[in-house]
C-alpha cells in the first residue's frame, strides 16, 4: 500500500499516540479523582461516559466517605454517569509513556446534572446571570509554595535548596527577578506544559515568602473554562515540581510567620456582543460590589474550606479580613484595579489557594447576581489600610464560618439546597475530626507543665 494521503493525516485521532488517558473529576475539595484507561477504551468512554459512585462527592479531605451526606452506603453506593469534556483532552508530558488527560462531569442516570458536582453548581449560577443577558469574564490567579521533599529537623516543611547551590531559600523578595532566574528551569517547564495543554498561563511572579510564587491565567469569556484551567494548572505545577525534586503546595498557610497563598478571582460582566458592561455602567458595577460585600460572610466556608485556611486569615499578611472594597487597594476584599477603562473589573481577594475554584467562582457570581437583582448600594470605598479601621470582621474561625454558611438561605438557593446541605455536613464532619486530633504544639505546651 502507498503512503497515507494528507486527508488521512488530517482525520487521524488526536489521541492516537497515547497509551493511556486519565479521566478526571473534581470533587468538592478541588481534588481530582477518576480512572486511568487504555486509549483503546477512549472512544467508548467519549460516547457512553463512564461510571463512578456518587459518593466521590461525599469524600472529605482525607478521602473518607462522609456517610451522613446520604451519598454513600445509604443509597447502596450507587454509580452515576460521568461525561467526558472532549475540549479538555490534552497530553500529559510528565508521564513516562505517551498519555493524555480529560476532565469529566457527573450526571444523573436520566442525563440531568448531578447536584453535588461543583462544575454543575457553577453552571447553575451562570444560568441566572445569562438569563439576564450577563456573561461573566473570569481570570484566576494562584499562589503556591515550592517546598523541599525532605522535612526539616523539626519535622515541618522547609523551603527548597536554590538550584545550582547548597543554599536554602530564606529571603522574602517580592517581585524578585533573581528568584525567577533561580527557578527558571521549573518555570520554563511549567510554561511548556501549559502551552501543550492549552492552559493560558500568563506570567509568573515571586511572592512574599521564600519559595512562594504566583501564576496568573488569562481571562476567559467562559467562567467554566477559567475554572477548568485553574484545576489543570494546579495539577501541572504539582507534577512538574515532583519531577524537579520538590513539592508544590497550595496550602493556604504552610509556614508560621509567612504569607499565606491566595486565589484571586477577577470578574467583569459582558453583554452578548462581548462588551464589558462594567466599563460604562457604573451603577451595575456598584450593585455587583454591594452584592459581593453583602454575601462575603456567609460564603467564607467556601473561600476558606479547610482547617489550615483560617491560619491565613491574619492581619498585615495581605489578606482581607473585612467585607470592604476600594479602588486599587490591596488591603480590601474587593479591589477595583486601575488601568484601561475597557478592562474595568472586580478582583475578589478573599479565597485561599486551597479552595475549589468552581465553588469560589459560583459564590462570587451568586453574590454579584444578588446585588444586581436587588439593586443594592455598596458601602463607601476604603482609601486607607482597611486593617487599621474599625470594621466588622469576616468569620475567621472555621466553626463561625460554617455556622454562617448554614444560616444562608440566599446562598443555598443559588448553589442548590441539596448541595448546600451535603457540603455543610461534609465540612462539619471534617471539623469534628480535626478537633479531636492532639497536635504537636499541645505536647510542647502542656505535656510536662500541667
Amino acid at each position: 500500500m502507498g503512503k497515507p494521503t494528507s486527508v488521512q493525516h488530517q482525520t487521524r485521532s488526536p489521541w492516537a499516540d497515547y497509551q493511556s488517558v486519565d479521566l478526571m473529576l473534581c470533587d468538592i475539595n478541588g481534588v481530582l479523582r477518576g480512572k486511568r484507561i487504555q486509549v483503546s477504551a477512549l472512544e467508548k468512554a467519549l460516547r457512553d461516559g463512564i461510571s463512578l459512585p456518587a459518593s466521590v462527592f461525599a469524600l472529605d479531605i482525607t478521602g473518607q466517605t462522609v456517610e451522613e451526606t446520604g451519598l454513600g452506603l445509604a443509597q447502596g453506593d450507587t454509580d452515576r454517569t460521568c461525561r467526558l469534556l472532549p475540549h479538555t483532552l490534552a497530553p500529559v508530558p510528565w508521564h513516562k509513556t505517551p498519555s493524555g488527560q480529560v476532565l469529566m462531569t457527573m450526571e444523573e442516570l436520566d442525563g440531568t446534572p448531578f447536584f453535588a458536582d461543583p462544575r454543575h453548581v457553577l453552571q447553575k449560577v451562570l444560568k441566572r446571570l445569562e438569563d439576564k443577558g450577563l456573561y461573566p469574564c473570569v481570570a484566576v490567579e494562584l499562589e503556591f509554595y515550592l517546598v523541599d521533599q525532605h522535612e526539616g529537623p523539626d519535622g515541618l516543611p522547609q523551603p527548597p535548596i536554590l538550584p545550582g547551590t547548597d543554599e536554602r531559600m530564606h529571603d522574602t523578595q517580592v517581585y524578585s527577578l533573581d528568584d525567577l532566574d533561580s527557578w527558571e528551569d521549573f518555570l520554563v517547564r511549567v510554561a511548556e506544559v501549559c502551552a501543550v495543554q492549552r492552559i493560558p498561563a500568563d506570567n509568573a511572579v515571586a511572592e512574599y515568602a521564600p519559595g512562594q510564587f504566583e501564576i496568573n491565567l488569562a481571562h476567559q469569556n467562559s467562567a467554566l473554562d477559567a475554572c477548568d484551567q485553574a484545576i489543570l494548572l494546579k495539577r501541572a505545577i504539582k507534577a512538574i515540581a515532583i519531577k524537579e525534586g520538590m513539592y508544590a503546595t497550595f496550602m493556604a498557610k504552610p509556614y508560621n510567620g509567612q504569607a499565606g497563598s491566595g486565589m484571586h478571582i477577577h470578574v467583569s460582566l459582558l453583554d452578548k456582543d462581548g462588551n464589558n458592561l462594567f466599563a460604562d455602567n457604573h451603577e451595575l458595577l456598584r450593585q455587583a460590589i454591594a452584592g459581593t460585600c453583602s454575601m462575603l460572610p456567609e460564603s467564607m466556608a467556601l473561600f476558606a474550606p479547610n482547617a489550615n485556611s483560617y491560619r491565613r486569615l491574619q492581619p498585615h499578611m495581605y489578606v482581607p479580613l473585612h467585607a470592604s472594597w476600594g479602588f486599587d487597594n490591596r488591603t480590601v476584599a474587593l479591589r477595583i484595579p486601575s488601568g484601561d477603562k475597557s478592562n474595568t473589573r472586580l478582583e475578589h481577594r478573599v479565597a485561599g489557594a486551597d479552595a475549589n475554584p468552581y465553588l469560589v467562582t459560583a459564590a462570587i457570581l451568586a453574590a454579584i447576581d444578588h446585588g444586581i437583582s436587588e439593586q443594592l448600594r455598596p458601602p463607601a470605598p476604603i482609601q486607607a489600610d482597611a486593617n487599621k479601621l474599625d470594621l466588622a470582621l469576616l468569620p475567621y474561625r472555621w466553626q463561625d464560618a460554617l455556622d454562617r454558611f448554614a444560616q444562608s438561605h440566599r446562598l443555598s438557593q443559588y448553589l442548590g439546597k441539596e448541595f448546600h446541605r451535603a457540603y455543610l455536613i461534609n465540612k462539619r464532619h471534617e471539623l469534628a475530626e480535626f478537633d479531636q486530633h492532639v497536635t504537636p504544639l499541645e505536647y510542647q505546651w502542656y505535656q510536662h507543665l500541667v
